[in-house]
């Protein structure tokens, strides 16, 4: 903890210019140029009026520099996850202004020239940030965050994992836009002296290539499970250098276990909390067997009926909260149960959607999978899965549906029929967002009409390859034409661009169409395949598409995005 200052008096002090603050790249930033930029923004922000500020970087080093200084011009800064048209039509609900990496036409703040660095004492009780929850049960909503409560959180990480990270670069594939993140990321190394990388690593090609870029210099590998659980074997992983690996935003499956033990070097570090709590508790499960969960210093908490109680410095006061989810007390911590919020009632029978989620991996058929309410006039729910090897070979021999029938079997004995899943979508991998949160709305979304049944059958860094099953009961498919239906254009670029989206990581805003060509029509209960490139250039992305049949190409395009308009 040589280097530790706490994070209210690092906001005032700072540290010496030369002092190493982040990495972009092969360049090295250090306090005097961060300082600089700070004194920028904190003027950007004192000419405009307003108390709060949405912001969105996709550069680590420039998000710090906006973030405090927004704080020393006396604003309250607002962190959404994504710049999507849903989110931003909130934002402006609710926010004075916008700074960062948002479209044009919202007029975002820049950066003004200034030379003097005004810091000041900030004030602890002040509400100095809003984050969001990422929507997994429900609507997001907007959680405020006292400066106090994100100086004690920082200091509970330090004092739990500071030996692991003495030294150590930041490497993340989370991003700082979540409490997670923001946390793990920009504040933690600020008040721990602890260099961070400036860009996110979005693919398992991207940490294996920073981790052999890093060594032999030590790095720590802030993650999500949506990355461990996913680590191909045939990379180059040299971790020589990694001292130790985080893993937060939700559960990491056992499974996932010896892939991190063997090609990490180690088990994760993984960190129990949410939105709303902070950071409640921590394990290494170096072994099978270690599964309990023990709390971060500071954190005291208490058992009711299954339920989790806590009392903690990360929240806005000192009352004792309950939580979401439902533990057992252990000598060694406490272990989870499932979610108390995932029981709901159909026809009045109390129905866990944990529990049927646990049979339904219990066929050994899934990967993963959940189950959610389906909006309706009758209740009713949809089940989302990822078949395994063995899933899929069932839907090649005999079809979607004897899939679904093995499945409503295996709940048959413990659920009653008007409880069965009545509607089945089969996925490569469950929904995530940036902060690797799988959110209600992308699930529902999955249920669409109009997205279609893809199946992915190869995927690198940029490149995809899907079969498509054309459903004839697609609501395309209605006036287009009535005595010979066939699929719009516009369809094909929407579904092109769709399933882009749930492949990579794409700029929020479209740009233009390039090179479009339709050459044959696309009848109802076609298979056709979908061809899908990525290429990054300057401020844009493009995206390629190719859709592709026995009968030749139906038709081919580049769709062309951008962060801002």
């Amino acid at each position: 903890m040589a280097n530790f200052i706490s994070l209210d008096r690092l906001l005032f002090t700072g540290r010496e210019s030369t002092f190493p603050l982040a990495k972009n790249a092969a360049q090295m930033i250090d306090y005097g140029s961060f300082s600089r930029d700070v004194a920028r923004w904190q003027h950007a922000f004192r000419l405009h009026s307003g108390s709060r500020f949405a912001l969105y970087f996709n550069d680590s080093a420039t998000f710090a520099a906006a973030l405090l200084g927004a704080w020393h011009a006396g604003k309250c800064v607002c962190l959404p996850s994504d710049t999507l048209p849903a989110t931003l039509q909130k934002l402006q609900e609710t926010t004075d202004g916008f700074a960062g990496d948002f479209p044009a036409a919202l007029s975002p703040i820049s950066a003004t020239e200034y030379a003097a660095t005004s810091w000041q004492v900030l004030n602890l009780n002040a509400v100095m940030l809003v984050v969001y929850t990422s929507g997994s049960s429900g609507e997001p909503c907007a959680i405020p965050k006292k400066l106090s409560q994100l100086v004690s959180e920082v200091a509970a990480l330090e004092t739990c994992f500071s030996k692991q990270s003495a030294g150590a670069t930041v490497l993340a594939t989370v991003s700082h836009q979540h409490i997670y993140g923001l946390l793990f990321r920009i504040l933690w190394p600020l008040s721990a002296g602890r260099v961070f990388d400036t860009e996110r690593l979005v693919f398992p090609e991207d940490i294996a290539a920073a981790l052999s870029d890093a060594s032999p210099a030590a790095t720590i590998l802030v993650a999500s499970p949506a990355h461990l659980k996913r680590l191909p074997e045939q990379l180059n992983w040299q971790t020589e250098s990694l001292r130790a690996v985080f893993s937060s935003g939700g559960p990491l499956p056992a499974e996932a276990l010896p892939a991190c033990r063997n090609l990490l070097g180690s088990a994760p570090f993984e960190i129990y909390g949410s939105s709303e709590t902070g950071g409640i508790a921590w394990r290494q499960r170096q072994q099978d067997h270690q599964t309990a969960w023990r709390t971060l210093p500071g954190i005291a908490i208490r058992v009711e009926n299954e339920t989790l109680f806590l009392r903690s410095p990360h929240l806005s006061n000192n009352d004792w909260q309950a939580g979401n989810d439902r533990v057992s007390l252990t000598p060694n911590g406490f272990e989870l149960l499932g979610r108390s919020d995932r029981i709901i009632k159909i026809e009045e029978k109390r129905v866990s959607l944990s529990a049927m989620e646990q049979a339904l991996l219990a066929t050994q058929l899934l990967d993963e999978v959940r189950l959610i309410a389906l909006p309706g006039s009758r209740l009713s729910l949809g089940l989302i899965a990822c078949p395994n090897e063995a899933g899929w070979r069932l839907v090649d021999e005999q079809g979607k549906k004897a899939l679904n029938q093995a499945l409503r079997n295996a709940l048959a004995e413990s659920s009653e029929a008007s409880a069965l899943p009545r509607r089945f979508r089969y996925i490569w991998a469950l929904p995530s967002n940036t902060q690797s949160k799988t959110t209600h709305a992308a699930l529902l979304a999955l249920f669409d009409p109009r997205r279609p049944e893809a199946r992915l059958i190869e995927r690198s860094k940029d490149a995809a390859l899907l079969n498509i099953d054309v459903n004839a009961s697609s609501p395309f498919f209605d006036g287009h034409f009535n005595t010979a239906p066939i699929l719009p254009g516009v369809a094909q670029t929407e579904w092109a661009l769709c399933l882009a989206r749930e492949l990579f990581e794409l700029p929020a805003v479209f740009l233009r169409m390039e090179v479009l060509k339709f050459q044959q029509v696309i009848l109802p209960g076609s298979q056709i395949q979908l061809e899908l490139k990525t290429l990054s250039k300057d401020t844009e992305t493009l995206l390629t598409f190719k859709f592709v049949s026995a009968a030749g190409t139906h038709a081919s395009g580049r769709i062309v995005l951008g962060n801002t308009a």
